[in-house]
């Protein structure tokens, strides 16, 4: 057993930040499993489900702000403070680009939805379940675990980057009209963003498990 190991053990058991991470991140993936059911939808039924995605970002915030007041609070935390700070700030960070991506089909008034949206709010789904599983792992400090998930959520990331690429270039071959050269992109690149927040979640996710190996 290693000096940090063996002061972990010593430690009480966390029952302040893990429990917010938690609900940070089933959140995050009924957010994803709802933004992925929008886009799926008839153009009529979006609206309740961006209504939906905009009271899940809010709750994410809202947890975000009570894991700052618990910092401010507490002495004794599972790890390092900056690292509950990075963890917690970088699952908020997804909410929020996949919040924009729902928010400027909204506004846009987004009506035909292509099969690269799809498949990017169907990567974002899939990374946001492994983020679920992650956190889960990172309270057991299950560090081989940790580690293959990390993987899996940094190769979606790679296929969503190609997505967008080709997805892009699609558009700017295929579409004449201007303003719908602009909408797409900009919820193409959004939800782009949102799966590269969810790497971000993963390296904060195992740079903390290294500190504790």
């Amino acid at each position: 057993m290693t000096l940090n190991n063996l002061f972990q053990f010593f430690v009480p058991k966390d029952k302040k930040f893990f429990p917010l991470f938690e609900q940070a991140s089933a959140n995050l993936i009924v957010l994803a499993e709802t933004l992925h059911d929008a886009v799926n939808a008839p153009k009529e039924e979006r609206e309740d489900y961006y209504k939906k995605i905009e009271e899940l970002e809010a709750t994410i915030e809202e947890i975000t702000h009570k894991t700052h007041l618990e910092l401010s609070r507490n002495f004794i935390t599972p790890f390092d403070r900056e690292d509950i700070h990075s963890l917690i700030k970088s699952l908020d960070n997804v909410a929020d680009y996949m919040h924009s991506a729902a928010s400027k089909m909204r506004l846009y008034q987004v009506e035909k939805i292509t099969k690269s949206i799809r498949k990017l709010t169907e990567i974002n789904l899939e990374a946001c379940q492994l983020i679920g599983l992650g956190i889960k792992e990172l309270k057991e400090m299950n560090h081989k675990s940790i580690k293959e998930t990390c993987k899996k959520i940094n190769k979606l990331e790679s296929k969503a980057d190609s997505v967008f690429d080709k997805a892009v270039a699609d558009i700017f071959e295929n579409e004449s009209d201007a303003k719908n050269i602009i909408k797409y992109k900009e919820v193409l690149s959004a939800l782009e963003s949102a799966s590269d927040k969810c790497k971000s979640v993963s390296n904060v996710m195992e740079q903390i498990s290294v500190k504790h190996s």
